[in-house]
């Protein structure tokens, strides 16, 4: 999917009211309900899972199994893993001038300007399959 593709896609979801395992906008999306619609793979979306846990192992390869890993270069429309805090993981997407991001604390989807308030454990670009 072409990253200004990707890029309408989450800004178009600008505004949608958060919600903790949300996939659908009506009701509320989380930041993997924001990945999983941006890149047409809600039904492989995981749930279940809490606000604080897991590592960066297991959140890297949740996204390895659905885009390729960019090591280098960030680009507008890449996948962002973020480490918001200890062992509590975020997902945006890069615009290129911001975040485009499902906002806990603001309780909706967000674009924020950069740079990113966040440090970075990974990114990824191309969808596979």
């Amino acid at each position: 999917m072409p990253s200004d593709t990707r890029i309408q896609r989450a800004r178009a979801l600008i505004g949608t009211r958060f919600r903790l395992h949300g996939r659908d906008p009506a009701t509320g999306i989380d930041c993997v309900g924001l990945i999983a619609r941006v890149i047409h793979r809600e039904s492989v979306a995981p749930t279940g899972y809490a606000m604080r846990g897991g590592t960066t192992d297991s959140w890297s390869a949740m996204m390895d199994a659905v885009c390729a890993r960019r090591w280098s270069n960030l680009r507008a429309g890449d996948v962002l893993l973020l480490e918001a805090g200890p062992h509590q993981f975020h997902l945006g997407i890069w615009s290129g001038s911001g975040l485009i991001h499902a906002d806990a604390r603001l309780r909706r989807v967000v674009e924020t300007p950069e740079p990113l308030v966040w440090p970075m454990v990974g990114a990824w670009g191309r969808t596979k399959g």
